[in-house]
């Protein structure tokens, strides 16, 4: 009897499952309260020079009024965040009259900033503006470089190692390097702190999906992919609530890292795969959780003649001397092929889906407002993804969404900025339909990789994926050269990672592959 068929037997989706979700459920919404938190920690309040405080330079003069001659206006009416007049300009006060020339210098003293909306942020507790503004970028970058490196590293020992003791290792790192970068003292601590944080927090990130959809039968494999994914939309929830009422940095990174507390007590109940023991021959492990799973779904009659030894024989596992790395992913013409593809995919999600979340100031909304928008449109388009996924199928859903993602924003290209109704439906538009890329991604690629290299795939789609967001932010750098050029980028590589996508096979209905050799295998 084949693992799926005696997965179906003690029911692939009961009791058992649903309790397995819940308990990821705990780790997994803190994934975008971390990764898109940057949002809120790092915003940058309305700020203009320091010349409240002159030690008597500008007289008795009121703050209004040394604001007025002290800080040029830029274009929009607003004092300018950083230049200042080197002389006070008493001709901008009613009744002053002067021809003298007006010189300015980059703020000497510091900033004044706007606390009204955000206590306390990055930017306002080292000065990162005006000329140090990319050092506040910066902070973003540092964490995803470590998600980064850090999804490869745990796809290796989780494949290794098991995936339940690598979810705990990722699960406490989290919270230490989380807690020291909210303790920081300096820029410098606090930048490596989340470096380290991102490495750790990837474990949650790839393990937790490979973790659910091994546990299911085929026919709910669908379900338990789109539903995992759900745990991301309550999470941004979570984020925007948390972040309006902790609007002190510092405090808001340890209310959005509470929920792992949760995860680490849940974690006693928290299963290994059983695909992964069969296939590195720990077949008496595997028949424990087996068991468990047909005790808890009350199938437990089905799992009386089972053996371990039967395990092992039907599942035809060999007990591997060889342990697999990324290499492996390699080797072979169809699994390198099918690797290439799956990074080529990843790289565009990825590059598209946070070129779109990580700039959303551009609604002419607030903050707040701005990704409760976001995290809203998620869910009535998972819903949509899992009944099309589970009728027609991955790859054309995959496809279907990366191009319908690239057309919003070339729709958008050609409409001037005085549509801003017209351009914030279709930019939201495209926001959906690039979330709906992530999930299918996500599903696909469990079911692609076998389960031996299975950790170390979703690994390396991640570094490649995380590759992305790495330099996502950096082209919309280039409206410098033409004002359009980022979004002709972010249009292109959607739609270029959507045609890639149409190369890869279909998994729906499909057993898992459990070997390279079931991906080599002709048919």
């Amino acid at each position: 009897m084949k693992f799926d068929s005696l997965l179906s037997e003690i029911n692939g989706f009961g009791k058992f499952q649903i309790q397995l979700m819940f308990i990821q459920a705990l780790s997994r919404v803190s994934l975008p309260c971390h990764f898109l938190l940057n949002n809120f920690m790092a915003a940058v309040p309305d700020h203009h020079c320091d010349v409240l405080h002159d030690g008597g330079f500008f007289g008795n003069l009121t703050q209004e009024q040394k604001l007025a001659v002290g800080v040029p206006v830029g274009q929009d009416g607003a004092p300018s965040s950083c230049l200042m007049f080197t002389e006070p300009q008493y001709q901008h006060l009613e009744g002053f009259n002067s021809s003298e020339e007006a010189f300015t210098v980059p703020c000497q003293n510091g900033w004044v900033y706007d606390n009204s909306t955000f206590r306390s942020t990055l930017a306002t507790e080292w000065d990162l503006v005006c000329s140090s503004k990319g050092m506040n970028k910066a902070t973003a970058t540092m964490f995803f470089i470590g998600v980064m490196l850090g999804a490869p590293l745990f796809g290796f020992l989780s494949d290794r190692f098991g995936r339940r003791p690598l979810l705990l290792v990722s699960y406490l790192g989290t919270m230490m390097f989380a807690v020291l970068s909210a303790f920081s003292s300096s820029y410098v601590m606090f930048t490596i702190m989340r470096f380290f944080t991102g490495m750790a927090i990837s474990g949650i990130s790839i393990i937790s999906i490979a973790l659910n959809v091994e546990w299911f039968g085929i026919e709910h494999r669908t379900f338990s992919g789109v539903m995992i994914s759900l745990d991301w939309t309550i999470g941004n929830f979570i984020l925007v609530g948390i972040a309006y009422f902790v609007n002190g940095w510092r405090l808001l990174i340890v209310a959005v890292t509470s929920p792992l507390i949760f995860a680490v007590i849940a974690w006693r109940w928290l299963p290994e795969s059983a695909r992964w023991l069969l296939a590195n021959g720990k077949a008496d492990a595997a028949h424990y959780y087996l068991t468990q799973c047909a005790k808890t779904n009350n199938r437990t009659k089905v799992m009386a003649n089972v053996t371990p030894e039967d395990l092992l024989q039907s599942a035809k596992v060999e007990t591997r001397e060889n342990k697999y790395t990324v290499l492996d992913l390699f080797k072979t013409p169809n699994i390198r092929r099918l690797s290439i593809c799956l990074g080529v995919v990843w790289y565009g999600v990825a590059f598209t889906y946070y070129g779109i979340s990580l700039n959303i100031t551009g609604f002419g909304l607030n903050t707040y407002l701005t990704q409760f928008i976001f995290a809203s449109i998620e869910m009535p388009m998972k819903i949509g993804v899992y009944f099309y996924l589970d009728r027609i199928g991955r790859r054309s859903g995959e496809v279907g969404a990366l191009l319908s993602t690239g057309l919003c924003l070339l729709i958008n290209l050609f409409l001037s900025k005085d549509k801003w109704v017209v351009r914030t439906v279709v930019a939201v538009l495209g926001k959906s339909l690039s979330e709906a890329s992530f999930t299918i991604v996500f599903l696909y690629t469990t079911e692609l990789f076998p389960t031996v290299v299975r950790q170390n795939g979703l690994g390396f789609t991640s570094f490649i994926a995380r590759l992305g967001v790495s330099v996502s932010p950096l082209f919309m750098l280039l409206e410098d050269v033409w004002h359009l050029l980022p979004a002709v980028i972010y249009c292109a590589v959607a739609v270029g990672s959507g045609l890639v996508a149409s190369l890869l096979p279909e998994t729906l209905n499909t057993r898992l592959p459990e070997c390279i050799e079931d991906i080599e295998r002709p048919g």
